[in-house]
């Protein structure tokens, strides 16, 4: 731990002319007197650091020296790719890792472009977990995370349907999905998605597995996750749509059954409505999607839902006359 906080510290007085201690004591998570020992022992190693003293002091290399550890190992340079999600990066325990990477592409470049980092970091962020709800880290992430860097299996209990059943899996990807995180593994020659909260175990193993070439993570999991949620959509109601209605129905319902449904109606009536056959999971929950349409959506069918809303109509009529 101490040897790679040594060389971040190098090659942040490398990337730029000077640093406060508390700069670095910041940057590298430490207290300044940690800062204090480093220092010193970079100077006893040959490494020409120098403390300027005073308010307006700090610590800088001295006699134009560069350090030669600015190569990237491999995964420093896998983890670089990731340097835009930094808060994934931190749940599977590649922060140092990336950090130790961007500092060495900082240090070999140019001085007029190391501000680089810096000038992206504050156009460009992005903030994977949906609103309204706080993101866990699933304990076993680094574990996995580590598998599927190395192609090594993993030995696996997984929680479903309120029972445990054992795996053995191939990990060749993870997603994060509005917060959530899922492993997408191969298991008997036939690729799955699993989330992994429901992972009550898994262990690496001695054997690693050969990957698919063919296998595309991005693919597979936007067809499965079409799929899915396909898949949810088990019941069918008709719905009369306003021209405003039909403009909002994809915000308030699936996107893409929304879209089939309108592009499927026959012509407006001659009010400009349409009538819609539409796809959702349920009535419970048509029933909270539609109302926040209000007047510009009309159930017809089934007629228990239209009775709700009818009943739901009365009871906002009485509180607002």
């Amino acid at each position: 731990m101490r040897a790679a906080r040594l060389i971040k510290m190098v090659l942040l007085l490398q990337s730029r002319p000077s640093m406060t201690g508390a700069d670095l004591a910041r940057e590298l998570e430490v207290s300044e007197r940690t800062i204090t020992r480093d220092a010193q022992a970079l100077s006893e190693a040959g490494v020409p650091v120098y403390a300027d003293r005073g308010r307006a002091g700090g610590y800088r290399l001295i006699g134009g020296y560069h350090t030669r550890l600015t190569g990237l190992a491999r995964g420093e340079a896998e983890a670089l790719f990731l340097s835009g999600v930094p808060g994934a990066l931190r749940e599977m325990g590649l922060d140092d890792v990336s950090s130790v990477a961007r500092l060495k592409v900082s240090a070999a470049l140019l001085p007029s472009l190391r501000d680089a980092q810096d000038s992206a970091a504050q156009r460009f962020h992005l903030d994977a977990p949906g609103w309204y709800h706080e993101p866990e880290t699933p304990e076993l992430l680094p574990v996995v995370a580590e598998a599927v860097w190395s192609d090594r299996m993993l030995s696996t209990r997984y929680r479903r349907h309120g029972a445990e059943a054992e795996r053995e899996l191939a990990p060749y990807g993870l997603v994060l999905k509005a917060g959530v995180w899922y492993l997408c593994a191969c298991s008997r020659e036939t690729f799955r998605v699993y989330r992994l909260d429901r992972f009550v175990s898994a262990e690496p193993l001695q054997e690693r597995f050969v990957r698919d070439g063919s296998f595309d993570l991005p693919g597979f999991w936007e067809a499965q996750a079409a799929q899915f949620a396909r898949s949810l959509l088990r019941a069918r109601i008709v719905v009369r749509l306003s021209a405003d209605g039909a403009r909002l129905l994809p915000g308030a319902v699936d996107r893409a059954a929304a879209r089939e449904a309108i592009e499927a109606a026959g012509p407006a009536d001659e009010h400009g409505r349409l009538t819609v056959a539409l796809a959702v999971e349920s009535e419970e929950v048509a029933f909270s999607q539609l109302l926040v349409l209000g007047p510009e959506a009309e159930v017809l069918e089934p007629a228990s839902l239209r009775d709700r809303f009818r009943e739901a109509a009365a009871r906002m009529r009485a509180l607002y006359t």
